[in-house]
């Protein structure tokens, strides 16, 4: 049985990785075929530096990931804080599904949803173009923010809940109380919920797709050249945000497995 249940998961981390690894393995191809291999080449990462509508998508998405995921990391922190502080059992069970909703919801739904209300307030307000950089960001901040809350509840919980009231009685104001006792207490969750905002937010397609207008991201601009001729820069682009991405997973299991074993020795 353990020999079939190896077997089973090694199949699926193939199935899921492999195309990944012909993304990455054809990124170095020395010609432009995307499925004949011509020799190995670092002309398609060079040629991106002269792609100026890539690179502009790359910074528009490095923009907006940035910006949503500290907006929304100090925001998830800040409902994470006041959830916590509610006393009534029913109270905090009605807050949690209503952060769990946006997390449930199909992307096309919330997408859609975001599209529609940014263009009604657009036409309220007479403004010439409804979509663009700000309905991005408002829409990525919105679908990030349920993220940090979750991540941050589980670190208030193991914090101990008279931390708070021992800086206020050694002098601090509540503020100070706030950012001395407890952040570093919550710390590992907030750079969780910051690391996971900021990965969710780079590759977001679908409520990007629905919310941008003119403003491009990344993800739209590779959708876009799918409907013309795919060419190995694109693979090349890709596998730099793949390698980016599990950099930053990497990083994130690493401040999890240390936050871990610093609360099993204590």
């Amino acid at each position: 049985m353990k020999a079939l249940s190896k077997i089973y998961i090694g199949l699926i981390i193939f199935f899921l990785y492999a195309p990944v690894l012909v993304m990455i393995f054809f990124s170095f191809n020395a010609g432009e075929s995307v499925w004949v291999f011509d020799g190995f080449s670092l002309d398609w990462y060079a040629g991106l530096i002269f792609n100026s509508e890539m690179l502009e998508a790359l910074k528009n998405t490095l923009i907006v990931a940035l910006l949503s995921s500290v907006i929304s990391t100090i925001l998830g922190t800040a409902a994470a804080v006041g959830i916590s502080s509610f006393r009534k059992k029913i109270s905090k069970r009605l807050a949690m599904t209503v952060t769990n909703i946006p997390m449930m919801n199909a992307d096309i739904v919330t997408g859609i949803s975001l599209m529609l209300l940014f263009v009604f307030f657009g036409k309220l307000l007479g403004l010439s173009e409804s979509l663009g950089f700000i309905t991005v960001l408002i829409a990525h901040i919105t679908f990030n923010i349920p993220y940090v809350i979750l991540s941050v509840i589980p670190k208030l919980k193991q914090t101990d809940a008279n931390l708070r009231e021992a800086a206020l009685d050694l002098g601090c104001t509540p503020i100070k109380a706030f950012f001395k006792a407890v952040v570093p207490s919550i710390s590992t969750g907030i750079f969780t919920g910051f690391i996971m905002a900021f990965t969710l937010s780079l590759d977001d397609f679908v409520i990007s797709y629905f919310t941008c207008g003119h403003f491009q991201t990344l993800p739209i601009v590779i959708y876009n050249m799918t409907k013309k001729t795919v060419t190995p820069d694109v693979y090349a682009l890709s596998t730099i945000v793949f390698i980016s991405v599990f950099i930053l997973l990497i990083l994130y299991n690493t401040v999890q497995n240390g936050s871990e074993k610093r609360r099993s020795k204590h």
